[in-house]
């Protein structure tokens, strides 16, 4: 017995049962459908008539789940402001200085358009701005969120 036998062995002993689908319906004549059709017309005359009532006691239900979920509005999240305060502060100054130098170069490389050389982005500069900004932050963060 090979290796392929015992495993074709081991699926078919799960015995997959294989899925069947259901025969479409026996057609009728033209004459019962058409009949079975207006039959099924009057009757849905009627509760549509019934729906429309029920549909006028659900709005009152429905706006007050809108005004539920007005009132169950996710607080403002300060991490944005308290990282903006940081970058300006003293404590990320340094960083902040390098970036705007950087912002400047590379602004003045795109105009001139005639600089040959590497093209600089300043993408180190940025991070070291916002991990100093992010360290700054995250203390007080930790205190309004206690």
């Amino acid at each position: 017995m090979g290796l392929t036998d015992f495993f074709s062995d081991l699926v078919s002993s799960f015995g997959l049962a294989e899925a069947h689908a259901e025969a479409p319906p026996a057609e009728q004549n033209d004459d019962s459908a058409a009949e079975q059709q207006d039959e099924k017309t009057e009757e849905s005359s009627e509760p549509a008539e019934e729906s429309s009532e029920a549909t006028e006691e659900a709005e009152p239900e429905a706006e007050e789940e809108e005004e539920e979920e007005e009132e169950e509005e996710e607080p403002e999240d300060i991490k944005p402001k308290l990282e903006e305060e940081c970058a300006n502060s003293k404590t990320c100054a340094p960083y902040k200085h390098h970036f705007d130098e950087c912002v400047e170069r590379v602004t003045r490389q795109q105009e001139d358009g005639d600089a040959s050389g590497p093209k600089e982005d300043c993408v180190e500069e940025f991070f070291h701005l916002q991990h100093c900004a992010t360290q700054c932050a995250a203390p007080q963060l930790w205190k309004s969120l206690r």
